[in-house]
């Protein structure tokens, strides 16, 4: 058995924990929206023709963020075929995803939506096909107050109030040559400029992030966030980022470890940043909205132009295990880690396309695997995310090296008492035995701290799934961790995840 000690203090922290850091993805892309959370006809449909079923599941996530509604998709997407009466609305082909998009669900229905969900939307424009204008327009629906033609006809569609959409994207992936509308790193950056510029001169609320680079392994990687930056860099808060990560050629040891890729690209994406900043003798800190990343098992997808044109297609519809929960719980532990830069983080997607939620149309809805740690991790995440010690045994990875094989980080709530502490092992073969040391708070008592839970996501066959015949067959259960005065041992099985909950002594 291996083993890992950690030391936590209440007085070594990273930042605090973001509620953004916990956002989602619904994009018009395969069974996402239509038959998804959109459903007119299934016996859990609202009046609106949302699945309350499903709507139930996104609260118990614990998602506050929704991007919308893209994705490659908005990079041809014209958003006022998606207002007003249904019947007026055209079909359209959109072209990123071969598919028929019958604008049944469009920006004021994913706001009512989303209202109704409690998530705070954030809305992508389209620099792809359109520009400045298009993304100046639909601001002006969406949040300038009555007396102008755009938001006049907002009122007529039935949305008096302002939507009063705070964040926003200036494009997407527009450095991948599969984006509709590609552009080069100077195209972009003079377009996203001028967007930006003319978006603060209608709403100086908003809150704006650049499109970074598509992924790290792109040759833009690192020029595009400069340039993007010595441009943008006064007019934006947040520059993007996104990531996928699946077993390469069966090297599951470095697919459990993806949370060192990760940290690598937030490290050099904030460099890049901060160099911009230092060019411009600047204080100011830009941001990171790592607003796409998930397990995704790209190599089983043929590629967007073999696709038959459908209309709501199942599309990249992965079903996950419990070493995809082990990875999607290690990511969500980095970018906790990394909770004084990464400013808000979006899973993709939220529901049926590679998603925690798995729908069948006019049956049920069920959580996937990664649905649990994703859960756990919004609900108890609060207060400051601590810098722990930790020193653990080491696993050879072939993309990495040798890392360590437990990666922990926690948060601490001084209001509450509450210490959550989040841990994964990502060795495949052993188990650890986990001792974990708490400084009392300044002035507190060294034996404050109790054991409230301990939660595991783990399971003896590591390829065990959740189905619509078994829904249920992952989920979390009891571990076994105890508490002598302000030591904490936890046992970790090999490949899992895991939350557990202390509480200083007396406060509850």
């Amino acid at each position: 058995m291996g083993r890992a000690t950690v030391r936590l203090d209440p007085a070594f922290t990273v930042g605090p924990v973001r509620p953004r850091m916990f956002g989602s993805f619904v994009e018009h892309m395969g069974r996402c929206v239509y038959t998804g959370i959109y459903e007119p006809g299934h016996p859990a449909a609202d009046e609106l023709g949302f699945r309350t079923d499903v709507a139930e599941l996104v609260r118990e996530l614990g998602v506050t963020l929704v991007r919308y509604p893209g994705g490659n998709f908005v990079s041809n997407y014209r958003w006022e075929d998606g207002v007003g009466p249904k019947a007026d609305r055209p079909r359209q082909l959109d072209l990123a995803w071969r598919s028929v998009e019958t604008n049944q669900v469009g920006t004021d229905d994913f706001v009512d939506w989303a209202r109704r969900v409690g998530v705070e939307p954030m809305m992508a424009v389209n620099l792809g096909t359109r520009g400045l204008q298009d993304a100046v327009d639909l601001l002006l629906y969406c949040n300038a107050r009555p007396g102008t033609r755009l938001p006049d006809q907002r009122v007529a569609n039935g949305h008096v109030e302002p939507h009063d959409i705070r964040v926003w994207c200036l494009g997407n992936e527009l450095d991948g040559l599969w984006q509709i509308g590609h552009k080069t790193a100077e195209e972009y950056a003079r377009v996203a400029e001028e967007t930006a510029r003319a978006m603060r001169q209608v709403d100086g609320r908003v809150e704006l992030v650049a499109c970074g680079s598509s992924n790290r392994a792109m040759p833009t990687f690192g020029t595009w966030e400069r340039v993007v930056l010595e441009r943008c860099f006064d007019l934006v808060e947040h520059i993007s980022a996104h990531a996928y990560y699946e077993p390469v050629d069966g090297d599951v040891d470095s697919f459990l470890a993806a949370g060192e890729d990760m940290h690598r690209f937030i490290e050099a994406v904030v460099a890049t940043a901060d160099h911009v900043a230092a060019v411009k003798g600047s204080d100011k800190r830009v941001m990171v909205s790592f607003d796409e990343w998930n397990v995704w098992y790209h190599s089983r997808f043929p590629g967007e132009r073999s696709l038959e044109i459908r209309e709501a297609p199942e599309l990249i519809e992965d079903v996950y295990d419990v070493r995809d929960a082990v990875v999607v719980g290690s990511l969500l532990i980095t970018l906790l880690q990394h909770a004084d830069r990464v400013s808000m983080a979006c899973q993709a997607q939220l529901v049926n396309v590679i998603a925690p939620i798995l729908t069948r149309p006019g049956g049920p809805a069920w959580r996937q695997t990664i649905f649990h740690p994703f859960a756990l991790t919004a609900r108890y995440a609060r207060g400051t995310v601590l810098r722990p010690a930790v020193v653990s045994d080491r696993v050879e990875t072939r993309a990495y090296g040798p890392v360590d094989a437990v990666v922990v980080t926690a948060t601490h709530d001084p209001e509450s008492g509450d210490l959550t502490v989040f841990v994964v092992n990502r060795s495949r073969t052993e188990s650890s035995e986990l001792t974990l040391d708490v400084a009392p708070p300044v002035g507190g008592d060294p034996t404050a701290y109790v054991l409230v839970e301990h939660l595991v996501v783990h399971d003896e066959d590591p390829s065990a799934t959740n189905t619509e015949e078994r829904p249920h067959r992952v989920t979390p259960h009891p571990g076994d961790a105890a508490v002598d005065g302000a030591t904490l041992t936890a046992t970790l099985p090999a490949t899992s995840w895991h939350c557990i909950r202390l509480t200083e002594r007396g406060v509850r």
